[in-house]
Parts: structure tokens; C-alpha cells; sequence
């Protein structure tokens, strides 16, 4: 695949992609790329590029356009993951997989147990850094779309949005199973959203919540993940339930 760089829809003139400032310099200062090599760039908002480097610039580097690189990269199925605020580089890690895996949005959660507190400023500059290790994992990973990273909500204000689609409240106590649950799922669902707790858990208040307000409790297995791996996992099995990673 090569190395990809992000354009934003507006850098993009055709026949010539002016890359921004930060990924010029990424690309000739930290890669040392040059005149006349080939590299991949796309817009945030599904459309790819096979461009030739014409001026390495460490400002405003300019790419000539090749062609348009098409193929199914994207899941067809809207994810939404809610993740309760847990530490910091577990937090970069959930973001990071999660964005791997296909995930178009992103929801940090206010919970009774998150270790986890963040005023509004500091919530900004977190939301931020998260925007910038999903374009990392982009990049990697080949995807074109943009995750979204929306700022931190309470768990009762999560719950009361996206009233329209199938939601899951991933509980380590009670519950159906996954498989149980998706009988009760259309094969052709569009989108979905599952949430994850925080290291302590969900308080049992919250569940009852979430499922007044339409969230049903599923289990993922007879054993306790910490919350990090019950949110890759939960949205590796939603994925290959309803998304892409299914082999059929």
C-alpha cells in the first residue's frame, strides 16, 4: 500500500493535492520523501488517490494526481462505540483498535466509576488527541473515512440519543448472549451502537437506565474483561455478526 497522507476535500484540486502543513512536513522532514515518488492520499470522506510527489515542500507539499484508487475498504454497517472514560493510554488504545476495526464514531462516556475526570478544556484537548491517533490508525490501516471523536456526554444523555437504532449495553453481570441477541436483528441492519464500561464497571443504577431507555444487556462470555478488551472484542463480534469481517 505504501505511505498514505490525509488530504481534506478542500487541498484537493484536480490534477494537484496541496498536503497541509503538518503532513508536509511528515512527509519530507520524517519520511524523507522526495520529488517523483508515488504515495496515497485520501480526502476523510471516502475517496483515494495514487498521486506522484511533485514538490516536497516542508510547508506546502504538492502531489500530481495518478488516479483514483477504488474498492470496498469501509464496513457497511455505522458503528457507534461508546466507551466509558478509563486511563489515558487504554482510552488511546480504544481508539486506536477500534478505528481498525471499522468504528465511524467514537463516544467518551461519563460514568459513576470512571476513574477518569475531565473538565471541558482538558475534554477538548483529549478529544483532539484522539482525532489524531485515529488518523494514525487510517492511515495504517486503509480506511478513508474520518472517525468521529465526539466530546464527553453522561451516560443517560448517550442512552436518549440514536433512539432510532439497535443499541448495546455490553454488562458484565446479566444479560443475553450476543448470538441470543442477534436473532432478534435484522441481517440488514445499517447501524448500531454498543457501549463499554469503565474499570469499575457499570453501577447498577446505570444499567437500569440504559435499559429503561432502550439498550439491551448483553454478555460476551462466562468471563470478566477489563474494559479495554471488552470493547475490541465486542466490536470485533458486532463487526462479524452484521459488518464486514464475516468470511461469507
Amino acid at each position: 500500500m505504501g505511505h498514505r497522507f490525509f488530504a481534506s476535500p478542500d487541498q484537493i484540486t484536480p490534477p494537484t493535492v496541496t498536503l497541509s502543513d503538518e503532513e508536509s512536513h511528515h512527509l519530507t522532514r520524517v519520511l524523507r520523501i522526495g520529488p517523483g515518488a508515488k504515495v496515497r492520499v485520501f480526502d476523510g470522506v471516502g475517496r483515494e488517490y495514487e498521486c506522484e510527489v511533485q514538490v516536497a515542500s516542508r510547508s506546502a507539499a504538492t502531489l500530481a494526481i495518478v488516479s483514483e484508487v477504488t474498492g470496498p475498504v469501509e464496513s457497511q454497517l455505522r458503528l457507534t462505540l461508546g466507551q466509558a472514560l478509563i486511563k489515558n493510554d487504554k482510552f488511546d488504545w480504544v481508539v486506536q483498535k477500534a478505528t481498525e476495526l471499522g468504528v465511524n464514531r467514537i463516544v467518551p462516556l461519563i460514568t459513576a466509576h470512571s476513574e477518569v475526570v475531565l473538565s471541558e478544556q482538558r475534554g477538548d484537548k483529549r478529544v483532539k488527541r484522539w482525532e489524531r491517533i485515529a488518523l494514525e490508525a487510517l492511515k495504517q490501516c486503509g480506511r478513508r473515512r474520518l472517525v468521529e471523536i465526539a466530546v464527553p456526554v453522561k451516560w443517560e444523555a448517550y442512552c436518549r440519543a440514536d433512539a432510532n437504532q439497535v443499541r448495546l449495553l455490553l454488562s458484565e453481570h446479566g444479560g443475553i448472549s450476543l448470538k441470543s441477541a442477534a436473532r432478534n436483528i435484522s441481517s440488514r441492519l445499517e447501524s448500531i451502537s454498543i457501549a463499554t464500561g469503565p474499570e469499575g464497571g457499570w453501577d447498577k443504577d446505570e444499567v437500569d437506565v440504559g435499559l429503561n431507555l432502550g439498550q439491551t444487556a448483553v454478555l460476551l462470555g462466562p468471563r470478566i474483561l477489563r474494559a479495554e478488551t471488552a470493547a475490541v472484542a465486542g466490536v470485533t463480534m458486532v463487526q462479524y455478526l452484521f459488518g464486514d469481517l464475516s468470511t461469507e
